[in-house]
């Protein structure tokens, strides 16, 4: 070793030591100030039905970003460049660019000198409005592609599925487009083609700004991934500090700046979204939280125990557990129609949590487990021309008469993040990872009129499917088909069917059981579940459960069928 390393290392380890420590105060101080801030991906909607898949797969990459209409104003844009915008996406769009009454782009988006990706819709505009031509094609493109990259771009250099024999570089993607650009704008190049679409993708590399006309964010396109996590990590310059383990401290400052010393009330459904907001906000602010669980009696077997169980006795959350069985079946004594049944249990569970609500008297907070996509499906751009999708109004749509505050700490997360969270909060993995339950529960999966005895029925059917799916393990892949289906279930169908047991015969209920997979919940296919499964659920449910002689399996496909028969 030269003479004097010794001094240099220890001088160097002891100014590396004082900047890292320094680095991590100046993080909480800004946590705990509520001042933390993500560099983060700003996503401009044009209505395209995927465009939460967009900032799901930023998010995937690490990367924080957030969805608003395609029509903000110049004063959000730098509103945004001040909390750390690094860049911009353009979503798709079932409209034309060159159509008069189509959103356009904001023109300071072009201005702000942050790099811009525009897909499909996106990148038509980007070209128009930057001078190139975009015209109706007589060769549409819905489905699979395969597209060949131009030019080593910073995008897509090194990003292929496979090589031809003349060794250009192809991707397997997804199309879904009639329209396409015909005319680069100055400044630009082809970075991507087809045979139909000869200007797949375009770069201008020195203002950072690239189009594609395939849909990265989908899965069908392989790549799809690897592409964006290069545009937001490497052209974009995103450090990736978006993880929920770490997202636990920073939420938990901000609920304790929100809410300070005063009392909070949840109504507790159950599920994962309003578990693991319950599971948070005790971690901020322990026993100023009190949850209302209300039982309407259609829940799933065992449920209302073990919510108790993991939140109460485990996590110690205070809980109010209300029984109102009784109350919900009679409302819906004779109630055939599905809407009108979700309007009866949704009233119902506001009049529960009302009541309960009214008795304390120091709550000043009513939280509410909303999460992201509730948040973008229910908004609409300011001119009228962004789609909502649907109005979502958690926990019933309480009333103003509460006069209580909102608060809502999973409102930046999407159902993947929030179950990351729920883990690193310390939720067992059976609770955080179950599939998706209705809000009206059972009464949506009883078709028609809703009764003790088909709720009874349904409970225990549904158990033992979910039993065997959980204890089924698929030997290609070593996990069980509970975990390679994104939903299953049983409905109750109230018809009767003959049916032979022993020497006697039967008139008994129908169940039909109902498994999905599927990564966005928008298309979903049936689960090829193995016919042994399928035996195995079917006989013990009609030997185990009295009253059901039939059990069918469902093998539609969303669409054009639902993924919940009402």
């Amino acid at each position: 070793m030269f003479a004097g390393q010794n001094t240099f290392i220890s001088q160097w380890t002891i100014h590396y030591n004082l900047r890292f420590i320094l680095s991590v105060l100046l993080a909480q101080i800004a946590t705990f100030n509520g001042l933390y801030m993500h560099q983060r991906i700003l996503i401009l909607d044009y209505g395209s039905q995927v465009t939460q898949l967009i900032a799901r797969r930023v998010r995937e990459a690490g990367v924080y970003c957030e969805i608003h209409p395609g029509d903000v104003s110049e004063a959000f844009l730098k509103e945004q460049q001040s909390q750390g915008l690094k860049g911009i996406i353009l979503s798709g769009s079932h409209s034309s660019a060159y159509d008069e009454s189509s959103l356009k782009v904001p023109a300071p988006v072009f201005e702000l000198g942050v790099p811009v990706l525009g897909i499909c819709y996106g990148m038509q505009a980007m070209a128009m409005q930057l001078g190139g031509k975009v015209s109706w094609s007589d060769h549409r493109e819905f489905g699979y592609a395969e597209v060949r990259a131009h030019g080593h771009t910073a995008l897509l250099k090194g990003i292929q599925d496979f090589e031809t024999p003349e060794g250009h570089g192809m991707l397997k993607v997804w199309m879904s487009h009639g329209d396409k650009v015909t005319e680069l704008p100055e400044g630009f190049k082809l970075m991507a083609s087809t045979p139909s679409c000869p200007i797949a993708g375009m770069a201008d590399e020195k203002r950072h700004f690239y189009g594609v006309q395939f849909h990265p964010e989908v899965t069908h396109t392989v790549k799809g991934q690897a592409l964006l996590s290069r545009f937001v990590v490497d052209i974009c310059g995103c450090e990736g500090d978006w993880n929920m383990p770490d997202y636990v401290t920073e939420a938990v400052a901000r609920i304790r700046e929100q809410v300070g010393n005063d009392e909070v009330i949840l109504g507790l459904s159950g599920g994962v979204d309003s578990s693991v907001a319950a599971a948070l906000i005790h971690k901020a602010i322990g026993d100023k939280l009190t949850c209302v669980f209300v039982d309407h009696g259609l829940l799933r077997l065992n449920e209302g125990k073990q919510v108790m169980e993991v939140l109460h006795e485990n996590l110690g959350v205070n809980i109010v557990h209300v029984n109102a069985e009784a109350k919900f079946m009679g409302e819906l004594e004779g109630v055939a129609d599905p809407e009108a049944k979700r309007k009866i249990i949704g009233r119902e569970f506001v009049e529960v949590f009302q009541e309960e609500a009214g008795k304390r008297k120091d709550a000043k907070w009513l939280a509410q487990g909303t999460i992201y996509p509730d948040v973008i499906e229910s908004a609409a751009s300011k001119t009228g021309k962004a789609v909502a999708i649907k109005s979502h109004h958690n926990v019933g749509g309480l009333p103003e008469t509460l006069n209580l505050q909102l608060l809502e700490p999973l409102r930046e997360l999407f159902k993947d993040e929030v179950r990351e969270l729920g883990i690193a909060l310390g939720l067992p993995h059976h609770m955080v990872y179950r599939h998706p339950f209705p809000g009206p529960g059972l009464g949506v999966r009883i078709l028609g009129a809703v009764k003790q005895e088909y709720a009874d029925l349904l409970r225990r059917a549904d158990a033992i499917f979910i039993e065997e799916l959980r204890n089924t393990i698929d030997p290609e892949t070593g996990r069980s088909w509970y975990d390679l289906t994104s939903q299953a279930f049983a409905v109750f169908l109230p018809v009767k069917s003959v049916g032979v047991m022993g020497d006697g015969r039967t008139y008994d209920y129908v169940v039909a059981l109902r498994a999905v997979q599927t990564s966005d919940f928008m298309t979903a296919d049936w689960a090829p579940l193995p016919y042994s499964l399928l035996a195995k659920v079917s006989g013990r449910i009609i030997n185990e459960v009295r009253g059901i002689n039939r059990v069918v399996y469902d093998v539609s496909s969303k669409p054009p069928a639902t993924i919940e028969w009402e």
